[in-house]
């Protein structure tokens, strides 16, 4: 995950780079969503403990959807997002960013952007194929306090969701925005 937040912070420059107000507009937008998806990702590693210790390790994830279908599946949606793949709320984030830096006239970086998403997808990917194809490891401790599973619920419901209505939040950060370029 260490990587994933130098890698989702690259492509905020992106927007910042832009240097307009749709740029900056997208720059918020992309953090409010990266905020919520990695607030969820670090929630269901907290969830998930062997014997009390945190797993830390991608092969600890070995089989999880046979062992935890809900902490799987919640984290499969959230790879799927932070791969930026439709209609996931990370792929509108990504997408906002891209489109501020072809406005710009900054196309070689949205391109590079785009092929960058596509090689961290590998890894997201990845994560799920040993959720879903791996032989399961030992099973993770019972018991997860509901202040976890309450936002579990609402990140997810957030990242699936956001295609529903994903104006509100797309008005607000324009309107953020907006503040810094008053003439």
């Amino acid at each position: 995950m260490a990587y994933s937040s130098i890698g989702n912070m690259g492509y905020a420059l992106i927007g910042i780079v832009a240097g307009t107000e749709a740029g900056a507009g997208a720059v918020i937008l992309y953090m409010i969503i990266y905020l919520i998806m990695t607030a969820e990702v670090f929630t269901i590693i907290l969830c998930m403990r062997r014997g009390g210790l945190a797993v830390d390790k991608i092969s600890d994830l070995s089989g999880l959807s046979q062992t935890n279908p809900g902490l799987a599946y919640a984290m499969a949606i959230l790879m799927f997002s932070m791969s930026g793949i439709p209609p996931m709320a990370g792929f509108f984030g990504k997408l906002a960013i891209f489109q501020a830096a072809v406005a710009s006239g900054y196309i070689y970086l949205a391109v590079l952007g785009v092929l960058a998403s596509v090689v961290a997808a590998y890894y997201y990917l990845r994560i799920i194929k040993v959720m879903f194809f791996d032989e399961p490891g030992d099973a993770y401790d019972d018991g997860i306090p509901f202040a976890r599973r309450a936002v579990m619920l609402i990140c997810v419901l957030f990242v699936v969701g956001f295609v529903m209505k994903p104006n509100f939040l797309f008005d607000s950060a324009r309107s953020a925005a907006s503040i810094l370029f008053i003439e």
